[in-house]
């Protein structure tokens, strides 16, 4: 029932089991052949098949998007200026009426025509770094935001907000930790990570609520120490409800649920703080208790941020049934800088075979004893999440560690672990060292906190 092009205005009138219902909304692409999908003023779509739609009247054409203008508040002089990095993601996304998909192709200018109160807690300047889905972010987008970051601080920003897809926000916020605080520095000013879990043209959209919160704690946030996890920060919701928001440590962060308002929690780290947002904009900062009685600033600031290694590669393994030994010598042939290994428990691999019928545990452990005499490089990390690695309770985690497995003791988050580990191969390759210099710059500094990703003590 094609009677207009997609993306026209239009009223329909529907039969259903409980009488005639009449929509107006933007007209769709259909969700499924035979079906008439409009997208209602609430954000919501409806869909109705053909033969139940008694009529379909347009109310307007489609338009062109090139005929959009956006709303520009009036700036404040007297606040502090934010600078709003847009990379991608939910948060700037829309619906394409033509296809009915949601596509990341909002400019850094529409947030300000969608969210006006901005204007009412900083002075906001926007760059556009690109309009990607997080999942195709690599290490030289790292680099990307750090550098607009710099230049953000170099000419006056409090802080800055880089809006993110969620899926790999995680990552990028702990590189941003480790690029300006594994050195033992800290930032010039804040750096916030935020996105949506819900696109913009939804009406459960949280994207309004975590830009507001996320601007607010980059204009009056307390300045980072560069210690405490806070070097750069997710901020996000903190429930399924709307109203509260939570500032958490970008260098201990997991995402755990794929559609949840609440999709990000800390990871052997408690929440820095938490941000009340009103209606009307208004926003209001509760620091933790464990954050506000630590909090401090005696690093020195740090003048440029520390650039990740584009070429540096890292083989990643999960332990357990599937693990076999080809999957080690990959990392030698196939010119891997190190592996990450993904261990059971308290860091534990499939390596012995005490009724003589499991050989490819055996094989398992000769590859990994062959491969970290010659020089590789390999760090436990535990699946488990929480919790630390613990490689001295069992015999077999001593026996790891005789193989010179690095990772013992520590308490840094699996995803952190793997920008941490890229971190420091880049320190590595910066200073120019080889062999076993390389691996000493590894276990010394995955020995160490550099930003807090591995603090002394945990949580219960």
């Amino acid at each position: 029932m094609a009677v207009a092009p997609s993306g026209s205005r239009v009223r329909i009138v529907a039969r259903t089991h409980s009488g005639e219902v009449t929509h107006e909304g933007i007209l769709l692409a259909p969700a499924s052949p035979g079906h008439v999908t409009i997208k209602l003023t609430n954000g919501y779509n409806v869909s109705y098949p053909d033969d139940s739609v008694s009529s379909c009247e347009i109310l307007s054409e489609a338009g062109s998007e090139s005929e959009q203008s956006y709303f520009t508040p009036e700036q404040d002089s007297s606040l502090p200026e934010v600078w709003i990095l847009h990379t991608g993601g939910t948060i700037a996304s829309k619906v394409d009426y033509v296809t009915g998909a949601v596509a990341a192709r909002f400019e850094p200018e529409e947030l300000l025509d969608a969210v006006p109160e901005l204007a009412s807690h900083a002075r906001i300047r926007t760059r556009k770094l690109g309009n990607m889905w997080s999942d195709d972010i690599r290490t030289q987008h790292w680099n990307l935001m750090m550098e607009a970051a710099a230049d953000a601080f170099d000419a006056g920003a409090a802080g800055v907000v880089i809006t993110h897809g969620t899926d790999t926000m995680h990552f990028s916020a702990a590189a941003a930790s480790y690029a300006w605080a594994g050195a033992g520095g800290r930032p010039p000013g804040k750096i916030v990570f935020t996105g949506s879990q819900r696109s913009s043209d939804r009406g459960s959209t949280d994207g309004t609520e975590n830009l507001l919160a996320a601007v607010h704690w980059a204009a009056r946030g307390p300045e980072p120490s560069g210690e405490e996890g806070d070097t750069s920060v997710i901020i996000m919701h903190a429930g399924s409800d709307d109203g509260m928001c939570v500032v958490l440590p970008g260098c201990s962060v997991r995402k755990f649920h794929s559609s949840r308002r609440d999709t990000f929690a800390a990871i052997n780290r408690n929440p820095i703080a938490t941000i009340r947002v009103e209606r009307g904009g208004a926003c209001e900062i509760t620091l933790s208790d464990s954050y506000s009685e630590s909090y401090n600033t005696v690093r020195t600031i740090s003048k440029l941020p520390i650039k990740f290694s584009p070429d540096i590669r890292i083989l990643q393994l999960l332990a357990g049934s599937h693990m076999f030994a080809d999957q080690i010598e990959l990392a030698t042939n196939g010119g891997y800088d190190a592996i990450l290994l993904h261990g059971s428990g308290l860091g534990h691999l499939p390596i012995e075979d005490p009724n003589g019928d499991a050989p490819e545990n055996t094989e398992l452990l000769e590859a990994m004893r062959s491969y970290c005499a010659g020089g590789g490089i390999a760090v436990m990390v535990t699946q488990c999440i929480h919790g630390p690695v613990h490689m001295d309770v069992y015999s077999k985690g001593r026996d790891q560690q005789a193989l010179g497995i690095i990772g013992n003791h520590a308490c840094c988050s699996p995803d952190s672990a793997l920008i941490k580990l890229h971190y420091l191969l880049s320190v590595a390759r910066e200073k120019e060292l080889t062999g076993p210099q390389i691996r000493d710059c590894v276990g010394d500094g995955w020995a160490s906190d550099l930003c807090g990703e591995n603090p002394a003590s945990i949580p219960n």
